[in-house]
This record gives C-alpha cells, sequence and structure tokens, in this order.
C-alpha cells in the first residue's frame, strides 16, 4: 500500500513538470521563429560595426569600440517606433539602427570621408533591395565597374565631347552584356548625348535613349564614363534614393545633443582642422546648462605643450572631484604623454562627480604611420570633427567677425584703414578657401588661421600710423613674406601669395577701382555691419572665379575627389566580394591573370654592353639616352623579380612574404605596387595604363638607341628624369658655340604643329612633346595663353621647339613664367619653368594655377 501511494506521488510530480518540458519545447520553438524574425536588424547592426572599424584604414584616429557601438544600438532599439506587426517593427529596428550608426558615426567624419561612409553602407547594407527592372539583382560585374573604372588603353575618341580616357571607359563598359549597345548608341546619336554630357548637373537628368530605363547602379556606371566629376553628386543622389534623405541633408552638430550622451567615462574628443578652436563652443556650452565658465573656475582650460602635463594632471584631479569641466587642447602635442592620459582618463572614469566632463582636442596625423594618439582615448570618446566653414561667403563674413565697429575707428588714416582692412579678410578668405582645389590651389596644404589675419590688420594700423603716407610695398612684403608667407615653403605658392596681394592691395583701392573679384569691387568707407550687409547684397555665387580659378578647377577637384571616393570604397570592400569581384573568378586567379600579362608584355632588358659599344661619340644627348636605359633596366629586373616570386608563392612553392602580399593587393586594386614605384618616375596612373604607358616609354628608348640619333620630336614626359635632357640640350649647344653653361637657359617657341607634322630634328636644339596645360590653354591662332575651354582640364599643347641661348637674350616682356611638372600632384615633381607668350597680365594666370604637365 505504501509503494502505491509513493508511485501516485511521483506520478503527480512528474505530469505538472513533464507538461513544463512540453511548454519549453514550444516556447523554445517560438522563441526561434520570433528570433528569425528579428535577425535581419541583428545582421545589419553587425553589418554596419565591420564598416565602422574599417573607417580607421581610412585615417587611424576614426577609432570605435564595440562597447561604444553597443551603447548606440540599445538606444536605437529605444527609440525605434513600436509596431504590433513583427514585419514593420523590425523594418523600423533596421532603420532606426542604421540611421542612428549613421549619425553617431558621421558626427566624427571629416566632410570629404562622410560620403565615403555613406557609400560603403549603401553598396553593403542595401544590395537585396536593389533590383533592376528585369527584377535581377543587381551584377556585382557593375559595382566593380563603377568602383574601379577600367578603360581600354590607346583609344581616340570619335565625339568632341569625350576625351580619349573616358572612350576607353565606355568601350570596357560595352563589353558587359547590360551595356553592349552603349558605344554604338554614344557615335550614332551623338547630338543628343552631347546636350546631356554638357549639362550642368546630368545626374539629375532623364538619360538619352533606352538608358533611361537602365537600373539605379547602371546609370551611376555610365555617367562615371562620361561626367567624373559629377560622381560625388550621383552618389549622393542614390543615396537619398535608396536610404532617404535624411541622410544627405548637411546637418550642423548640435554640441548640446553631445552632451547628453556624453558623461565622466565618456569624453568627448574634438578632431580639429587648421584655424578652428572649439574652446568658445564648449565655454558657451557651459555657461547655458551650469553657468560653467572659464573665469568662475569651473571650466579648466589647458593648451597641451612643454610643460603643461602636470597643469592638465591637477585640473583633471580637481574637476574629477568636485563636478567641474577639462578641456585639454591639442594633445597631438605631447606624445610622451599620452599613455599616462589614458591611465587618467580611465582613473577618473569611476567613482568621479557626476557632472565631471572631460573635453580633448587634437588634430589627425598627416600620415597613417605618424598617428599617435592612443586608441583607448578614442575608443570610448565620442568624436566630433571641427571644420571652418566653406565657400568664400561664409569665410568672409568669419574674417570680418575677428572685428568690430572699435577696430574700424582705432587708426587716424580713416579711409585707407578700413579699405586695407576689408582686402586682407577677402586675402584670407581666398588663401584659406582655395585650399580645397587641391594641388591647383596650392602645390601644398598650409596651416593659414585667424592670427595670420588679427596680426596682420595690427601691423597695418602701426605701419599707417607711422608713416605720413601709406608704404603699400613694405605692407605687401610684411602680409606676403612674413604673416602669411611664414607658412609657405614653395616658392610657386610664394609668387601666388605675393600676387595676390599685388592685385587686393594697391593704392588704386582707395578710389574704389579695384576688383576682387569678377563684379566684387574693395567698397567705399563703411560702418562695421553695414561692411556685412555689402558682402550678402554684392558677392557673387561660389565659383572659383572668385580666387582667381578657372571653373574648370572646380570640374578637376570634383573628379580628383570623386577617384579617391570610388578607390576607398574599392579598398573597403569585403574580401569575399573582392574574391568574385564580378567576375565569377576568385581573387588568386585575377592577380594571376594580371601578373601572366605583365610578364608575358614585358621586353628584354637593354643590353648595356652592345649599346655602350655602339655610341662612339659620347655626347650629351647620348649620355641622357644610355642613362636612362640603365635606369629602365632596373626597374624591369625589379618587376621581373617581384612577379615571378608572387607566381611561385601563388603556386604554394614558397612562402608568401608580407612584400608578396602587397604586391598581390596592387594587382588586385589596379595601382602600381610600391616595391615598383621605388625604381619608378613620378605618376598617378592606374597599374594598367601605368604598364602600357611604360611599354611605350621602352619602344621610345628602344627607337632612339638604334643608331642614336636624335628623334625628329622627343617624348619629354617619357622620361625618368627629364631635367637630364633639358640640360643636354644646354651642353650641346655650350660646347657648339663655346658658351660659358652657366650664363644660358632655355628659350622656349610653340610651334604651330602637331608630333606628326614634325618629320625632321631642328638645326638647333630640340621639338618636344607630350606636355598638357592645366588652369588655361594654348591659342594657337594668337601663339599665346588664352582662357580654358569649359571641361577641357588639361589641352595638350603643340609641339614646343627648345633653345638654347644666353640668359641675356631671354625675351622678359609679355612673358608668363610657367611651371612644368611630371604630375598633377605638382610640388616635389617640378622639372623646369618654361616662359610661354601672354597677351594678358601674368599675374591672372599665376591666380588661375597655370601649369604645364607631363602626365594628365
Amino acid at each position: 500500500m505504501g509503494t502505491a501511494l509513493t508511485c501516485d506521488r511521483v506520478l503527480l510530480t512528474l505530469i505538472p513538470v513533464c507538461l513544463q518540458v512540453k511548454e519549453a519545447k514550444v516556447t523554445e520553438v517560438q522563441i526561434n521563429v520570433a528570433r528569425e524574425h528579428y535577425r535581419p536588424a541583428a545582421e545589419r547592426a553587425s553589418l554596419l560595426y565591420f564598416i565602422l572599424s574599417d573607417l580607421g584604414k581610412i585615417n587611424p584616429i576614426y577609432q570605435f569600440s564595440l562597447k561604444a557601438f553597443n551603447g548606440v544600438f540599445e538606444k536605437a532599439i529605444e527609440r525605434a517606433p513600436p509596431s504590433d506587426d513583427t514585419q514593420k517593427r523590425v523594418i523600423n529596428l533596421t532603420d532606426q539602427i542604421t540611421y542612428s550608426v549613421y549619425m553617431y558615426t558621421a558626427q566624427g567624419l571629416f566632410e570629404r570621408d562622410k560620403l565615403i561612409f555613406l557609400a560603403q553602407v549603401a553598396f553593403q547594407v542595401i544590395p537585396a533591395k536593389l533590383f533592376s527592372l528585369s527584377g535581377k539583382e543587381v551584377n556585382p560585374a557593375e559595382l566593380d565597374f563603377l568602383l574601379r573604372l577600367p578603360s581600354k588603353a590607346g583609344v581616340t575618341s570619335p565625339v568632341d565631347f569625350l576625351q580619349n580616357q573616358g572612350w576607353g571607359a565606355v568601350k570596357a563598359l560595352s563589353e558587359m552584356e547590360e551595356f553592349k549597345n552603349l558605344e554604338s548608341d554614344i557615335e550614332g546619336s551623338a547630338k543628343r548625348w552631347k546636350r546631356f554630357v554638357e549639362m550642368e548637373a546630368p545626374e539629375n537628368e532623364v538619360f538619352p535613349m533606352d538608358w533611361k530605363n537602365k537600373s539605379a547602379l547602371q546609370k551611376l556606371c555610365v555617367l562615371r564614363c562620361l561626367r567624373p566629376d559629377r560622381m560625388t553628386y550621383a552618389i549622393r543622389k542614390f543615396v537619398e534614393e535608396k536610404m532617404g534623405r535624411k541622410y544627405v541633408e548637411g546637418r550642423s552638430i548640435d554640441l548640446a545633443e553631445v552632451y547628453k550622451e556624453s558623461s565622466p567615462s565618456t569624453p568627448l574628443f574634438f578632431i580639429l582642422s587648421p584655424g578652428v578652436d572649439p574652446l568658445k563652443d564648449v565655454e558657451a556650452l557651459g555657461e547655458a546648462l551650469l553657468n560653467f565658465t572659464i573665469d568662475n573656475g569651473k571650466i579648466h582650460n589647458v593648451s597641451l605643450g612643454q610643460g603643461q602635463e602636470v597643469v592638465a594632471e591637477q585640473a583633471m584631479e580637481v574637476a574629477a572631484a568636485e563636478g567641474h569641466w577639462v578641456i585639454l587642447q591639442n594633445i597631438h602635442l605631447v606624445a610622451r604623454w599620452l599613455d599616462s592620459l589614458e591611465k587618467l582618463v580611465e582613473q577618473h572614469s569611476q567613482g568621479s562627480h557626476p557632472e565631471y566632463r572631460l573635453f580633448m582636442s587634437a588634430e589627425p596625423a598627416p600620415t597613417p604611420e605618424s598617428h599617435i594618439i592612443p586608441q583607448g582615448l578614442l575608443d570610448n570618446s565620442i568624436k566630433i570633427t571641427s571644420e571652418p566653414p566653406t565657400g568664400m561667403c561664409a569665410n568672409l563674413h568669419g574674417a570680418l567677425d575677428l572685428f568690430s565697429q572699435e577696430t574700424l575707428e582705432q587708426c587716424s588714416k580713416d579711409t585707407e584703414f578700413r579699405c586695407i582692412l576689408f582686402a586682407l579678410c577677402y586675402f584670407h578668405a581666398a588663401v584659406a578657401e582655395r585650399r580645397r582645389f587641391g594641388t591647383q590651389g596650392w602645390n601644398r596644404s598650409y596651416p593659414f588661421n585667424n592670427g595670420d589675419l588679427t596680426v596682420s590688420v595690427n601691423v597695418l594700423q602701426n605701419y599707417l600710423e607711422a608713416n605720413p603716407k601709406v608704404p603699400w610695398d613694405d605692407l605687401r612684403y610684411l602680409f606676403g613674406e612674413i604673416m602669411y608667407g611664414g607658412h609657405i615653403t614653395d616658392d610657386w605658392d610664394r609668387r601666388l601669395c605675393r600676387t595676390y596681394l599685388s592685385e587686393y592691395v594697391r593704392a588704386e583701392m582707395l578710389d574704389g577701382e579695384v576688383a576682387l573679384a569678377p563684379g566684387f569691387m574693395i567698397p567705399p568707407r563703411l560702418d562695421y555691419q553695414a561692411y556685412h550687409e555689402y558682402i550678402d547684397d554684392n558677392l557673387p555665387g561660389e565659383s572659383p572665379h572668385l580666387y582667381g580659378l578657372h571653373p574648370n578647377a572646380e570640374m578637376g577637384f570634383l573628379t580628383v575627389t570623386s577617384e579617391r571616393l570610388f578607390r576607398t570604397v574599392l579598398e573597403l570592400q569585403p574580401k569575399e566580394s573582392e574574391a568574385a569581384g564580378g567576375t565569377g573568378t576568385s581573387r588568386e586567379e585575377q592577380v594571376k591573370t594580371v601578373l601572366d600579362e605583365i610578364l608575358g608584355q614585358l621586353p628584354e632588358a637593354f643590353n648595356m654592353e652592345e649599346l655602350m659599344a655602339k655610341a662612339k661619340e659620347k655626347t650629351p644627348y647620348t649620355v641622357v639616352a644610355l642613362q636612362e636605359c640603365e635606369r629602365m633596366n632596373i626597374l624591369t629586373h625589379e618587376i621581373r623579380r617581384s612577379l615571378k616570386e608572387l607566381d611561385l608563392g601563388l603556386q604554394g612553392e614558397l612562402t608568401i612574404t608580407s612584400e608578396m602580399e602587397d604586391l598581390s593587393n596592387a594587382l588586385f586594386y589596379d595601382s602600381v605596387p610600391e616595391s615598383w614605384t621605388r625604381y619608378a618616375y613620378p605618376s598617378l596612373l592606374s597599374l594598367a595604363t601605368w604598364y602600357a604607358d611604360l611599354l611605350l616609354r621602352i619602344r621610345e628608348l628602344e627607337v632612339w638607341t638604334t643608331d642614336f640619333v636624335l628623334p625628329a620630336a622627343v617624348w619629354l614626359a617619357g622620361f625618368f628624369n627629364p631635367q637630364s635632357f633639358l640640360t643636354a640640350i644646354m651642353q650641346s649647344t655650350a660646347r657648339k658655340k663655346q658658351w660659358p653653361l652657366d650664363k644660358m637657359c632655355l628659350a622656349v617657341e610653340v610651334t604651330k604643329k602637331t608630333r606628326e607634322e614634325i618629320t625632321f630634328p631642328p638645326r638647333e636644339g630640340s621639338y618636344v612633346h607630350g606636355l598638357f596645360m592645366e588652369g588655361a590653354r594654348w591659342d594657337i591662332p594668337s601663339g599665346s595663353i588664352a582662357d580654358a575651354r569649359m571641361k577641357e582640364l588639361t589641352p595638350e599643347m603643340p609641339v614646343i621647339l627648345l633653345r638654347a641661348i644666353p640668359v641675356d637674350r631671354m625675351d622678359t616682356i609679355n612673358i608668363y613664367e610657367c611651371p612644368v611638372y611630371k604630375t598633377r600632384t605638382r610640388g616635389p615633381t617640378y622639372v623646369w619653368t618654361f616662359n610661354l607668350k601672354t597677351k594678358e597680365k601674368a599675374a591672372k594666370w599665376v591666380l588661375a594655377g597655370v601649369a604645364l604637365l607631363l602626365e594628365t
């Protein structure tokens, strides 16, 4: 009986347990189903985190920790609109997570990198949403083409609105099935396509013919061939269409909103740009929120430099205990103390007063190698970029804001002081904003800042008070050579700075006869507020003309920007998507194809012994030819050696080294390997174009060294060292005429002929070809420099005759001293100065950044 009762009790106990197990299994199934519903939101968050992690490859200062990301993720879940419909809730979550991550990240990115981040998100996050009209998902080959822009070398454009390189890209795109009719359609309906290509914003227009029915990504591919300068706008429009307008709206950072996300353990980190100081914004925020100011001791401001580390440590100690704010400015200047700072930040992150906040600022390092900010400081900080205003209007108002009505009234020479002060404000805005035009603006980037302007105005007042007449030359020298010129390290940039001042600061300005830009005269004597109103009422719309540049400078700058965008996005693509590369072949197979192609076309080295024996008379020209052959042998030997080594590595016969990995990456990304550039000449070309150019250089040397007779027209760009050939022209003439070499120079005569029309070398000197003009063009009928035609960025020069003459016979009237550079990088690629004829003032071409280039 007892046993039966025990069994009954066990049975009664087991029944609910069994029921619970059964319920648990049902619940587990339900959880798994629910979890699968929410998987897209989790996958989106995961993908966004890895995109975020990759931003450090753009600039090492862009560091984000998983802990910080989780905080953004959790807040996004809270902010997502609720819904009883699970599918709708998942969509809301996914959108909110994407937007929250974008806003958190974008506030810490420079403007130039925000679009790269957006493009990367768009191309990775939304491929599943991207459907062409046929209902198929977007072909990865199309994205691969968009990012790489392969171009057929050695083709001639049959239409006048496309350069040869653009037509080469059209031909490459036409090889894909979806674009097979592109080439014939453009040729067959040239007028319709010309109208489209020459529109101001073709990305907003309807594409010609049936191309208007193509998918968004296919239209981007076509547009990149036809108008590379519009691609940043086109990508912005693409993101707006696919992700929403809120992603592309220009928003200023609200420091009060960002502050809400901070805490004693989460500092705010300002990433600085030249000429920007966030101190005023922080102090204004402190006063508005908590009545904290520097004067009342609640904000501790420490500008870091030698000996300030102890001051900073004491300030952090006091602030953490009493709930104050600390601003550590320019922490990049105290490299040795940064590890200590990292430990202090961690130490004060716990147990500090709840109102304690730490603000830090630093400039990003110029190169990844020189980056010194510890990862711990960056990971857990809220990063905010602090950039100066863009555009002439904002910069001119900003310059004028440094002064007041009292400033205008402090000089006895009232009219002169006000006139020159306004001109200096315009000059300051022009030199600062000119940086955005790249090397056509300045050969090198300089940190011009507000201090340069305020000190210049103080000097202006002192010199006007101390002299009975305005010392124009002294003022221009002080401003151009000392105040602003103190930053400048390049001689051509120094000339540009001098020219600006000679145009803006001169006696005629007092009579209102000086135009600072076309249609914008020096204002009459006005009060302070009236100057601001004069700017708003009279300054023309934003344009390169405001800086003395041709509108093409904007196109050149935009083209370079879009090239950087696509190159960066390509390098950030996940390895697995690269492996397919849109071609269905693996990454290794693609590298092997490029490797075999290069090795298969690479000619044998020059036999230097044979050439030395053949060149019995060692003329200056012969010496140059032999030197070029020697350098070419060194380069081709390195190409052959490194490729054969990589080939063995790919076959598994050698261990892949870091050098071989770098070479493989370069071949895959169509960029010239660094191990080759060490022995090569400066070039900005992609690998395919560079290699085609290399083979042409070798062919040119082969022809020349057949009999060592100077070619009818020499390809100046084909030399490793063009200076040696230009010097040889002078040496040859010096020997013949017994002239001293140091008293000679080159006379430059631009002919009316093309290379094909030159059949014999000149009696004296040499014909050269292969030069391109940037910033203007050569007008053959008038034989002088003229304004560039719209959208012709680097028109080719006719053949040029170079002759050596004594320096005292050099023509110096109506001449523009035009620098010659090897590439668009300018600066360190300087070759020579060619004196070119001009019918306009040389100052016009100086401000336009006119130069000759050996490579476009």
